[in-house]
């Protein structure tokens, strides 16, 4: 992801910042029903963690 393009831009949201390196891992877009995260959310650190971005995926299937 290039972080000038996404910062640049008014209908892109960034998420999730990696805090070891500061690379967008995690964006929203403002004008569509749609999100992206760069990593396993279901992975780790546990299986509850990132519950959040499964139940956001289903409530924007079921709003679309």
């Amino acid at each position: 992801v290039d972080p000038d393009a996404v910062r640049k831009s008014d209908k892109i949201e960034v998420t999730h910042v990696n805090l070891n390196d500061d690379s967008i891992e995690g964006i929203r877009l403002k004008d569509r029903p749609a999100f992206s995260v760069q990593y396993h959310p279901e992975a780790t650190p546990g299986p509850h963690d990132s519950r959040y971005l499964f139940d956001d995926f289903i409530q924007l299937i079921n709003n679309n």
